[in-house]
């Protein structure tokens, strides 16, 4: 019999030791994948501004996944660092965690959410496509002409 996991989505300073050390992990694995120029990450000073609403996951108390909505303005909220370690993937955090950055974006107002992710990631595609999302065009300040990027976005009920 396997024991029972207390899981829980909650907003979390990106600043928390833990969570940076996370969001660290989640930098070398990006720079990793694409070149410098591809890789379109917000520090974790900006993931605590006003403007960023900030979500970590945990297991039995210990922070194991993140995600952010960014407002800009009125017109969208911008999905960032939604991660989840690989050692409890397959709990459905990631699906959590859309969830609750949805429903912060509802609550903000918005009606709209996109996200910029990359192509040799195959398990965020998968994530945001369940989830939703479906492909766009560039926004905001990205490049519309990034081989290694791939546009989404979806509606908030």
């Amino acid at each position: 019999m396997s024991a029972q996991r207390q899981i829980e989505i909650v907003p979390a300073d990106p600043r928390t030791p833990e969570i940076t050390a996370m969001i660290h992990t989640l930098d070398r694995y990006m720079g990793a994948l694409y070149p410098a120029e591809s890789n379109h990450l917000v520090d974790v000073n900006t993931l605590a501004q006003p403007n960023v609403h900030f979500f970590a996951a945990k297991v039995n108390g210990k922070y194991v996944g993140c995600g952010a909505v960014m407002i800009h303005g009125r017109d969208y909220a911008e999905v960032k660092r939604v991660f989840v370690d690989p050692a409890v993937r397959g709990l459905g955090l990631g699906r959590r965690l859309i969830d609750q950055l949805a429903a912060t974006a509802r609550q903000q107002g918005i009606t709209l959410m996109r996200l910029e992710t990359g192509i040799s990631q195959p398990e965020a595609l998968g994530l945001f496509e369940v989830c939703g999302f479906t492909r766009c065009g560039s926004f905001g300040d990205y490049p519309a002409d990034d081989p290694y990027s791939v546009f989404m976005e979806r509606q908030v009920p």
